[in-house]
């Protein structure tokens, strides 16, 4: 399975931003999504998750009520939408994914740049 997240670029605080997120190979072995993102200095952190079937959205309580994420199931894409945004939401952003009977994500895409003005 390959991932490639796309969608990243400068924003303006209360700005938003929708992240994509593309899957290629395998996909019918990918059991969820998940965005994760790492900011300048700190340790990757999980952004939120969404099963790939589209059903049970999941995240983290920093983003919850900012950010939606979803799953566009005619074209093995996801998205992250990101509204409301902070200055400390700055950070490159990954798609990853995890396979059946595995909590572990498993396949990672490449990781693109949000960075929110103040």
């Amino acid at each position: 399975v390959q991932l490639q997240a796309c969608g990243g670029g400068l924003v303006q605080a209360g700005g938003s931003l929708r992240l994509s997120c593309a899957a290629s190979g395998r996909t019918s072995s990918i059991y969820a999504l998940g965005w994760f993102r790492q900011a300048p200095g700190k340790e990757r952190e999980f952004v939120a998750s969404i099963a790939w079937s589209g059903v049970n959205p999941f995240y983290a309580d920093s983003v919850k009520g900012r950010f939606t994420v979803s799953r566009d199931n005619a074209k093995d894409t996801g998205s992250l939408q990101m509204s409301s945004l902070k200055f400390e939401d700055t950070a490159v952003y990954y798609c990853a994914a995890r396979r059946p009977y595995s909590s572990e994500y498993f396949y990672w895409g490449q990781g693109t740049l949000v960075i929110v003005s103040s």
